[in-house]
């Protein structure tokens, strides 16, 4: 688990603020995937969490010279990640349109042929079950705790750097991921998938 991590090397930081090419797509290259995870875990669509990424990497170029260093480079793009989330879930006036039906046409060809057969549907039932339950069980957390879980259990960060990205207490931080932790059990538990 990555708990008490040492600040930013102070070379490493002033390669950084210079934006040396090779400096920032290391950046990129070592957490382009993990903040790609911790968006698809923290609700963000699939076809959303690329944009939302490069999103965070924009930002994060544009406010090294705020970034001081008391912090890992890590838990600095995981709390822009965050804030532009929170912007994505405020509801947007007007917004009718439903990608199911761009996810749908999407399946077909020009000819309206498929583009990929779908794969049996009882193979694929049966792979995807416990995903699904797990999948629905933290879509029904509220976002907070949710995101603390998944900065917390999937991201492995500490109660400090995660009440330092959201912005809560230690504390805090400790009660929502036990919330979480109790109401993800109870979920997969009336789902058929935890032992009582």
């Amino acid at each position: 688990m990555m708990r008490g991590l040492p600040p930013v090397d102070p070379d490493y930081l002033a390669r950084l603020r210079r934006r040396d090419p090779e400096t920032l797509r290391s950046v990129v290259d070592l957490h382009g995937r993990r903040l790609y995870r911790a968006a698809r875990g923290m609700g963000c669509p699939a076809d959303a969490a690329s944009d939302v990424v490069q999103d965070v990497f924009v930002t994060f170029l544009a406010s090294l010279d705020r970034f001081e260093g008391r912090s890992q480079v890590s838990t600095w793009l995981l709390g822009i990640l965050y804030r532009k989330l929170l912007e994505r879930r405020r509801p947007s006036p007007g917004d009718a349109h439903d990608p199911i039906d761009d996810v749908f046409l999407a399946q077909f060809d020009e000819s309206d042929r498929w583009v990929q057969r779908p794969i049996d549907p009882d193979r694929w039932m049966r792979s995807r079950e416990a995903a699904a339950a797990i999948h629905d069980c933290l879509e029904a957390l509220p976002p907070l705790q949710r995101d603390v879980f998944q900065l917390r259990e999937v991201e492995e960060l500490s109660g400090a750097e995660v009440g330092a990205i959201l912005g809560e207490s230690v504390n805090h931080i400790g009660v929502l991921f036990h919330r979480a932790r109790l109401r993800l059990r109870e979920c997969l538990g009336q789902k058929g998938w935890v032992r009582a």
